[in-house]
């Protein structure tokens, strides 16, 4: 079965796979996933086998007034199961996402990843590059 948008019906399995890329608080409100399906520019995408939400990316596409106005994506909480990691279905999910972003015409796709994950040369191979930019944060808690 071929990477999808997923919906409120995918609110538990997407739970379960934020549990499993989170290292703060556990997430457990199926509201809070509502809430981001349903933002403007905002999809998430996943790969479900038998039922099942495997793997899942979010993709936010933002405007933007340089480069001639078109916008720019952001890719978030990419996670695949950990019992089906190695198999290609996080970088099918992730190639997916970034096939959209291309078709909405965006000028770059973004994305942070945590420098204790081991993800980088996953994230290398489906075509990102850490050369020309670094990425930071500041976070409130």
């Amino acid at each position: 079965m071929p990477v999808r948008v997923l919906t409120a019906a995918d609110a538990g399995d997407c739970i379960q796979l934020y549990r499993e890329l989170t290292v703060g608080p556990p997430p457990s409100d199926e509201n809070l996933f509502l809430q981001v399906i349903q933002h403007p520019g905002t999809t998430i995408y996943g790969k479900v086998l038998d039922s099942r939400v495997v793997a899942m990316a979010t993709l936010h596409v933002l405007p933007n007034v340089t480069w001639g106005g078109r916008p720019y994506a952001l890719v978030e909480n990419v996670v695949t199961t950990l019992d089906h990691r190695g198999k290609g279905y996080g970088r099918e999910t992730l190639e997916a996402v970034c096939d959209e972003a291309w078709a909405q015409n965006c000028y770059k796709i973004m994305l942070l990843t945590g420098q204790g994950r081991n993800a980088v040369g996953f994230y290398e191979s489906v075509g990102f590059s850490r050369d020309n930019k670094f990425g930071m944060i500041v976070r409130r808690d």
